[in-house]
């Protein structure tokens, strides 16, 4: 059972966010045909919102699929959105579905600053993800190169990370892994930048780059169409968006 994984991990996670203080305000939903999901956020003054999401859910068609026939679908999908310009965005999403013909494990982490990128943070954050992914590394470094590039600004939305779909049953110790190893990746980077000074003008910046992230959120992402094509709680969905930002 893949589900007690997912939700341990999950409170392990919110518990690290919650040791900067504020508490999460959970809020349950249902599915229309079946399982549903908790949807969990915090906003405070370190993380301006953070959104630490859990869904189990099943339908009678694969969205977007034709023929497909029935599906089930759990994960636990994350987003920060950080109070000071100079502590980035992370990302993390791990997920695991079935269908009559198939299983598959899909998901990653990727970290973008927003307009304060640091090398020693980077380093860290790929140093943690390769440990994470072993020979897999290079390759699911490349597809979140590929995944996450917003096409019309020409860039990569951050600093990379990992990114996999469709991996079969026998890489469920590294989809573990990269659940396990993700407060390794990014905690030591909040602990070094929460507390930095910033001015006026680097907010303004932060929040110009965090448009950069919404575009991509809602023209590119897969987890995004594939939230709204199987009838998922839109709010849960569009958490991913943040509190604030420019154009």
């Amino acid at each position: 059972m893949k589900e007690p994984y997912l939700k341990a991990l999950r409170e392990k996670i919110i518990a690290a966010f919650e040791s900067y203080g504020g508490t999460f305000e959970r809020t349950p939903w249902q599915h229309h045909s079946g399982g549903g999901g908790e949807m969990a956020v915090l906003r405070g003054d370190v993380f301006e919102k953070a959104a630490v999401n859990f869904s189990a859910v099943r339908g009678e068609t694969f969205p977007g699929k034709d023929g497909m026939g029935p599906f089930y679908a759990t994960g636990v999908s994350l987003i920060t959105h950080m109070r000071n310009p100079m502590a980035p965005t992370v990302h993390f999403n791990i997920r695991y579905i079935e269908t009559p013909e198939k299983s598959w494990f899909g998901g990653g982490y990727d970290l973008t600053p927003m307009g304060f990128p640091f090398t020693e943070d980077t380093e860290h954050f790929h140093r943690i993800a390769k440990e994470a992914t072993g020979e897999y590394y290079e390759e699911l470094m490349e597809r979140a190169k590929e995944y996450f590039f917003i096409k019309h600004r020409k860039k990569e939305r951050g600093v990379g990370g990992l990114f996999f779909d469709h991996r079969p049953m026998e890489f469920e110790p590294t989809w573990k892994s990269v659940g396990d190893t993700f407060l390794d990746a990014i905690m030591p980077i909040y602990e070094r930048r929460v507390t930095m000074p910033y001015s006026e003008e680097d907010r303004q910046k932060q929040l110009a780059m965090r448009a950069h992230y919404v575009e991509f959120n809602l023209l590119y992402d897969r987890g995004t169409k594939f939230g709204f094509l199987s009838g998922g709680n839109p709010e849960a969905i569009l958490c991913s968006m943040p509190p604030i930002a420019t154009w």
